[in-house]
């Protein structure tokens, strides 16, 4: 428990920190405010390895492409994934809940480095052309969209279907979709206490191509990501 608090301490102080370190980056270029993010990813692979003895493990790192347009389909089960996965992929664009770019100072970042709010279940005019907002998005700035399919934390032994926003991404994009399995729940899970003296693996599967059907393509993202999380576990 002491281990926790201090994990705990040290991480949320430590973003708070490059958050306002990088406030005026808010007023430059946005590849700026996208170091930070990078540099968020690396501080909580150190907070978890010192304060907790937790090691991190990623599998297939050659399985990501080199020229082609992607996007990232990952399972998401705490906090982790949504910081470490900056360090991981070229400042990846993030789906998320519109509350979020209401939070002093890091939402104005969530903002600035192009995140895509959405209203969920909501019929809204930013809803409407979401969509267009995610193809302007990743074609202007080349850089790969990250999408939770899951839609929420889960707890690791949770395997909800998948919402079908994901093969809607993947139909309109008609780009590679790169799956991105893991086993962070068994650290740092949706509810009740931290785990230390553990591993967290991270698993980038073999790339899908685009042009299947998109249900052809739910099924198999589904049963890939679930299976591997298997694997890992």
């Amino acid at each position: 428990m002491i281990r926790e608090f201090i994990f705990k301490f040290f991480f949320y102080i430590g973003t708070i920190f490059v958050c306002i370190i990088f406030l005026p980056a808010l007023l430059l270029p946005r590849k700026i405010d996208l170091i930070g993010g990078k540099i968020l990813g690396y501080w909580i692979h150190f907070c978890l390895n010192v304060f907790l003895s937790v090691k991190i493990v990623v599998k297939g790192i050659e399985n990501i492409p080199k020229n082609s347009p992607f996007f990232i389909a990952s399972l998401h089960q705490s906090l982790f994934e949504t910081f470490f996965l900056q360090a991981i992929f070229n400042s990846p664009i993030f789906i998320l809940k519109k509350e979020l770019l209401k939070i002093p100072i890091f939402g104005w970042h969530l903002k600035k480095i192009g995140s895509i709010s959405i209203d969920r279940d909501k019929i809204t005019k930013e809803n409407i052309g979401f969509y267009d907002r995610i193809i302007t998005e990743t074609t202007s700035s080349k850089r790969p969209l990250i999408i939770f399919p899951q839609a929420t934390r889960t707890l690791i032994e949770d395997k909800i279907p998948f919402k079908k926003g994901v093969s809607k991404i993947y139909e309109k994009l008609n780009f590679i979709c790169l799956p991105v399995a893991l086993n962070s729940g068994d650290v740092w899970p949706k509810s009740g206490r931290l785990n230390s003296n553990k591993t967290i693996t991270i698993s980038i599967l073999n790339q899908i191509p685009a042009g299947m059907t998109t249900q052809d393509f739910q099924k198999k993202i589904e049963e890939d990501l679930y299976n591997e999380l298997d694997r890992i576990r």
